[in-house]
């Protein structure tokens, strides 16, 4: 590896340990390459952070972070939680599952891990601390829940990564339907056994037609993903034009059918959009930047060189990216990971017959176990955040679960087939 490319990485690892915003390591490890070895002028640092936010497919995440915003102020969040109480809620360790169902559902509105630990989280751990259930064990099913919103489409992450690779974000979309229904039964199964290992119990059981009133109730947010990957799957609309419906969907719902989204709702929704959307670009084009001074100091090549000496099985190098990706997914925030890795892996996908999309959804389940593993572990953090307690309460529980996570990464790994199954769908 050259002197530059030890030298951007030095910088930015001293960056993480002295705790800087991981935008602004990359960013300064960037500079400091460009100052020190003279690689180009300096106006490409502008123009290259720049261009990593030069995307029309881009656009879809602040439209996709606006559409949840704005079904969370018109009261869908609540209507699918009480849904998932009147069907499970009543069994043993219902909390539990109604905890995994909520987060799974509201995922597929929101595309965000930490957004689902703040919407179900806030409603349903004050709940199953009342029920009896641990603190520790709540705080850590929420937030491996929560993580499956980044897999479940619409996924923030895989339109980064589709963005990033040239990959097709709507067959990335559908990649991710059966991992995250399989992320969910793993959680559940999970959820149910620990729950009646200790006599948790649910809630007050619920009338047929309680249930039948819950469900017409969060018909309009279950309609979401029916519109998104049923628009998508059937060439009706990009995965751009997806959120921009979502959005006027929403609009609709709100303003239209429950009649509760004011005008001052909309404006907080924007405004809070707005704040996440640039947090989210922000990094993209310090990633980007950073990937190009890796790019121009051909550490891809010299890595997928390396990687083809130590072996020339396709499965071998999936799991030796497995286990990169775990443990950068432990101390890295997913986007940044995902815009400089990809340039990296990319010749390797091509040498080994990989799959982009078959990957892409390997990349995403691997950052959603990472987005709960410490010391980083956002969605973990935040739900010990939501919860009042310390991440080391957590961590007992969490073991079981990422135990059942890496499973099913691991299913997903050797049968290719249960990713790319809709995908190749949509080319029939």
């Amino acid at each position: 590896m050259t002197a530059g490319a030890l030298t951007m990485l030095g910088v930015f690892g001293l960056g993480i340990l002295i705790d800087i915003p991981i935008a602004f390591a990359l960013l300064i490890a960037a500079v400091v390459y460009l100052t020190a070895f003279a690689a180009a002028p300096m106006l490409v640092s502008a123009q290259q952070f720049a261009a990593g936010m030069e995307s029309f497919t881009l656009l879809a995440i602040p439209l996709f972070i606006l559409a949840a915003q704005l079904m969370n102020s018109a009261g869908l969040t609540q209507k699918i939680v009480r849904l998932c109480m009147t069907l499970v809620g009543d069994i043993r360790g219902g909390l539990a599952v109604v905890a995994v169902l909520a987060c799974m559902m509201f995922g597929a509105l929101s595309g965000s891990g930490v957004a689902d630990v703040i919407a179900i989280g806030s409603m349903l751990l004050p709940a199953m601390q009342r029920s009896g259930y641990k603190k520790g064990f709540s705080c850590a099913l929420v937030g491996t829940a929560s993580s499956i919103g980044t897999v479940i489409p619409p996924s923030i992450v895989m339109i980064v990564y589709g963005t990033t690779s040239n990959t097709s974000v709507g067959k990335l979309f559908m990649g991710g339907v059966i991992p995250g229904l399989m992320l969910t039964c793993a959680l559940v199964g999970v959820a149910l056994y620990v729950s009646r290992k200790n006599g948790w119990g649910g809630g007050t059981p619920s009338t047929s037609r309680e249930k039948f009133r819950a469900f017409i109730d969060a018909l309009p947010a279950l309609m979401v993903p029916v519109l998104i990957i049923g628009g998508i799957r059937f060439g009706v609309f990009t995965p751009t034009e997806a959120a921009a419906s979502a959005c006027l969907y929403a609009l609709i719902v709100g303003m239209g059918l429950y009649k509760n989204l004011r005008l001052n709702d909309i404006f907080d929704c924007v405004k809070a959009t707005a704040e996440t959307s640039a947090a989210i670009l922000v990094i993209i084009g310090a990633a980007g930047l950073f990937a190009w001074g890796l790019t121009y100091e051909q550490v891809p090549q010299a890595i997928a060189s390396l990687i083809g000496e130590l072996t020339d099985s396709r499965n071998s190098v999936l799991l030796l990216l497995t286990l990169v990706l775990l443990i950068l997914g432990s101390f890295m925030e997913s986007i940044a990971i995902i815009i400089i890795i990809t340039p990296i892996v990319m010749p390797l996908l091509s040498q080994y017959g990989i799959d982009p999309v078959h990957f892409g959804v390997l990349l995403t389940v691997n950052l959603a176990i990472g987005a709960n593993t410490p010391p980083l572990g956002v969605d973990l953090m935040a739900a010990c955040r939501i919860g009042g307690i310390s991440v080391m309460e957590s961590l007992r529980p969490l073991v079981m679960m990422l135990v059942a996570m890496i499973s099913v990464l691991m299913l997903l790994t050797f049968i290719p087939e249960l990713v790319l199954f809709l995908p190749n769908l949509m080319d029939s």
